[in-house]
């Protein structure tokens, strides 16, 4: 039997959360916007319950979320939302990462195909980018800066707490992409200065769907956000639609989940990536680890068998486990990892990379199992 191992790409859902889903499903179907009856009432309700406990896992206000379908509009949301501020204002410079999702990648390089100047930051070959370097690069004209806490592809965690602290008495806003620390990194969450971050629910055992864009109440102003989206003016009239009460009441109990068990949880995910590093040390096989794992979250390995095809390795191990070579966005047709390839890594050892990610939940001892198969399949591909 193949045990998943891709939770960065998205996590199974709990079956704690499933059933508040059910029941919202069964029972509580009104529209949330419906003002005229009772069943718009109970799913209003609903929404607005699961709102504060996504606002108490963050420790933020409750009207600073804004509910979205995920990780991927949240971002957009926040980038493309920024434009007709900036055209107003004149400050057109943007400041990001050349590791971050496809998700901003690709809204900042539609920005800059109209009017903004985009920078870009490298990673050193630790994963990082250095926080002095995104400060030595603002301008009077620089509208945003970008950055995500956990890269999905290394698991290294980004100096977005430097970059906040010099940030929150600029003029130039801050966004922060915490897809994959949501849930995990609660207090350092908390600690962070910014004014948008994104969150998504299926990275921390919720539904797949649902999001939110946090915007942060600066002077007791909203961040200047002009919808992407039209018709209905939810959402601070930011994002329209109607709201998926069900999902959204799935994300709020995995919220308060993780707020109850994050401790818990990265200390067994811990347990897992310690019995891996050491099962690597003691293989016998040629391997590189790629980020500075001092820096690293407790759920996450990349790793390359070097001379050892990544592809052809996945398809040997397949019926043992489910790993990836990279995002899952764009895992479809197989190239170079942007993420390796800006830590200015050898072609050969990004050629040879696996992502291996898991969750406290998984039963320590298939993952054991499994890792013996994959060694011994890099063995073979090997002679």
């Amino acid at each position: 039997m193949s045990i998943y191992l891709d939770y960065n790409a998205s996590a199974p859902i709990d079956s704690r959360v499933l059933e508040v889903m059910v029941d919202v499903y069964q029972n509580h179907f009104g529209n949330a916007d419906s003002r005229t009856h009772d069943f718009g009432e109970k799913t209003r309700s609903i929404t607005e319950k699961a709102r504060g406990q996504v606002a108490s896992l963050i420790g933020i206000r409750n009207d600073e979320v804004v509910f979205t379908s995920g990780a991927t509009e949240s971002n957009n949301l926040a980038i493309l939302g920024l434009r007709h501020y900036g055209e107003l204002s004149k400050r057109k410079h943007i400041i990001t990462s050349s590791i971050e999702h496809k998700a901003v990648l690709e809204a900042v390089d539609y920005l800059s195909q109209n009017g903004f100047e985009v920078e870009y930051v490298d990673p050193d070959v630790s994963g990082r980018i250095d926080s002095q370097q995104i400060v030595s690069m603002l301008r009077p004209d620089t509208l945003l800066v970008s950055i995500m806490h956990v890269n999905n592809e290394t698991g290294i965690i980004q100096p977005v707490k430097e970059i906040g602290e010099f940030l929150k008495s600029s003029e130039t806003l801050f966004h922060i992409d915490a897809t994959q620390s949501c849930g995990k990194l609660i207090e350092e969450i908390r600690e962070l200065s910014y004014d948008l971050m994104s969150v998504s629910a299926h990275k921390m055992h919720g539904p797949q769907g649902v999001g939110a864009l946090i915007m942060r109440r600066k002077r007791y102003k909203l961040p200047p956000v002009s919808p992407i989206m039209f018709g209905g003016g939810q959402e601070h009239g930011v994002r329209p639609g109607t709201l998926p009460v069900a999902l959204i009441a799935g994300f709020g109990k995995a919220c308060d989940l993780a707020k109850m068990e994050a401790d818990e949880n990265n200390a067994k995910c811990q347990k897992t990536k310690e019995m891996l590093l050491c099962m690597l040390s003691n293989s016998g096989v040629n391997y590189e680890i790629n980020g500075d794992q001092n820096y690293c979250v407790s759920n996450t390995l990349n790793v390359s068998f070097v001379g050892v095809s990544s592809e052809a390795l996945m398809l040997a191990t397949k019926q043992y486990c489910g790993v990836s070579n990279g995002s899952a966005c764009t895992s479809k047709n197989y190239s170079h990892s942007h993420v390796l390839s800006a830590m200015h890594l050898s072609d050969e050892r990004i050629e040879s990379a696996i992502r291996i990610s898991w969750g406290a939940d998984m039963n320590r001892s298939l993952v054991k199992e499994a890792f013996i198969h994959m060694v011994d399949s890099v063995k073979q591909l090997y002679n």
